[in-house]
């Protein structure tokens, strides 16, 4: 299988495994899709991992396949491709990205599917579809302006330039660097201390976020609101309340 969905500790780590460069072609967004649905569904992961393995991330779309696509089979295909990488985005609970070597293209835009990115030292990301004569398909025009901004967005898109670690973490597109051996150590403890907090409460939180980015305030705000009051019917919000009134705040223990 080119992705394989691998469960421990409350963590599910969707690992690409497509050797050498883990490019993204149908077969592989088609698995990816099944597997992202799998882990929404399975009360045993609460927290996401993606990962590329030890040297690279994933370098994009596999450019021979595409190349013989023409019009009419794009048009059929670009909504399950950009379907593929909105089931990721869309997995109710929280997804870090560990991003080793390359993140080009489709694989840029699949680490900004998830809610937190640790990159390798040496990793290197962008949007290179401009030097093919195409730009992103896969999210990358809506979701790297929503993270970095329009400009720098821009900048990326409209240039096709690969960025190193350091600027990727300068201008927000990734939110922690470290040397490339601990990538995937660091993803998995950050999704492992989150598996084990309150699961509702967690996906509130990301549903509210995710939801306030795509509307005005007042419409997000509503959707906190109910969120929020939602979560005094939940047995997570008694063992937190009564943890911090027993024991002091951060102690609690939730099933």
């Amino acid at each position: 299988m080119t992705v394989n969905l691998e469960v421990a500790e409350g963590v599910g780590t969707l690992r690409l495994d497509r050797p050498p460069m883990n490019a993204l072609d149908v077969a592989t967004q088609d698995r990816l899709k099944e597997l992202a649905e799998e882990a929404t569904r399975r009360d045993d992961v609460r927290a996401v991992v993606i990962y590329g393995g030890e040297r690279v991330f994933a370098a994009g779309a596999d450019i021979k396949e595409m190349q013989n696509m023409d019009h009419t089979a794009m048009v059929l295909r670009a909504r399950a491709l950009q379907d593929s990488f909105t089931a990721v985005a869309r997995i109710p609970k929280p997804v870090v990205a560990a991003i080793t070597g390359y993140a080009l293209g489709g694989g840029c835009e699949l680490a900004l599917c998830a809610d937190y990115r640790i990159a390798a030292d040496n990793a290197k990301l962008g949007q290179p579809e401009i030097l093919l004569g195409l730009i992103p398909g896969a999210g990358g025009t809506q979701r790297l302006p929503r993270l970095v901004g329009p400009s720098k967005a821009k900048d990326l898109i409209f240039t096709g330039r690969q960025v190193k670690a350091d600027e990727a973490l300068a201008i927000g597109l990734v939110d922690r660097v470290v040397p490339a051996a601990e990538v995937y150590e660091q993803a998995h403890a950050w999704a492992a201390k989150l598996a084990k907090g309150p699961a509702i409460a967690l996906r509130a939180a990301k549903e509210s976020v995710d939801t306030g980015l795509e509307t005005d305030i007042d419409t997000g705000l509503a959707v906190e609101r109910n969120w929020f009051a939602g979560l005094f019917a939940t047995e997570d919000r008694e063992t937190g309340m009564r943890s911090f009134v027993e024991e002091g705040p951060g102690k609690a223990k939730f099933r």
